[in-house]
């Protein structure tokens, strides 16, 4: 965790991993820099067996992340927009695809790529002052990197129109009544509310965590015949490992167990 990175930081507070947005001059937005620098640390803590949670928050009060930043765009070609896509949606696909539970702590502005990098992540707990949406439709474009599918997924069609078609933006008691949130709390709350969720998921079954995390994640995108099938491959799986025993062992004995990750 000593790696020095130009557009976020990456701080290990006991078994949470904590990644900061740090273009706070620049609302956190998002560049190619920051894309790679992100890769970067996702794969690190992706390979770090002693970190069992992973944090994503914006630098500052203001924003998560205002999305990707727009100053590059003037000189963007059909060809390369297309290749930013992909990276983009390589990125957070990543998060989803990652064995660890990840938070994204919306310190404000959540919006476009902003809000996409939010979607990929498995909570989202905003501050009240926090601003959410895809205005991408403002620019002439649309969001490029997985909001066009999975806000679809969190709020439903008719929402995610709105908020793509129409480029509305929601505050975060908003986003909540929608489902776009998991909560909110004031700003002065919000990170140790956020450190609180984690450590409740850091206290769990890491191999049970992950496997809830991908049969939920890829079972909802399989018919649901294939998605019964993954679910009961993964629960077969689980009963090789030994927090299976632990977990047995302490509810039989009434104590509190603890998880090893094997």
């Amino acid at each position: 965790m000593s790696k020095s990175y130009e557009t976020i930081k990456v701080e290990r507070e006991e078994r949470i991993a904590w990644i900061t947005l740090n273009r706070p001059h620049r609302l956190n937005a998002l560049n190619d820099v920051m894309m790679e620098e992100l890769l970067d640390a996702l794969t690190t803590v992706e390979n770090d067996p002693g970190v069992r949670c992973v944090v994503i928050i914006g630098e500052g009060d203001r924003a998560f992340s205002a999305g990707a930043d727009i100053t590059a765009f003037p000189k963007i070609t059909p060809t390369r927009a297309e290749e930013l896509s992909r990276k983009g949606q390589k990125v957070f696909s990543m998060i989803e695809e990652m064995s660890k539970p990840v938070i994204a702590a919306l310190n404000g502005y959540t919006l476009g790529g902003g809000l996409e990098l939010a979607l990929a992540c498995d909570f989202r707990i905003a501050s009240e002052h926090a601003e959410l949406g895809n205005p991408e439709i403002n620019l002439g474009i649309i969001p490029g990197w997985g909001g066009t599918q999975k806000l679809v997924r969190i709020i439903g069609l008719r929402n995610a129109k709105r908020l793509i078609m129409l480029g509305e933006r929601l505050k975060a008691d908003e986003a909540l009544q929608l489902g776009l949130v998991d909560k909110v709390v004031p700003f002065e709350r919000l990170r140790d509310e956020v450190k609180a969720l984690a450590q409740k998921l850091s206290e769990g079954p890491p191999i049970a965590l992950k496997y809830a995390k991908y049969a939920l994640n890829f079972g909802s995108q399989v018919p649901l015949e294939v998605g019964l099938r993954l679910e009961s491959a993964l629960m077969a799986l689980l009963f090789s490992t030994n927090d299976v025993k632990r977990g047995i062992e302490a509810f039989m004995s009434k104590s509190k167990p603890q998880f090893k990750g094997d």
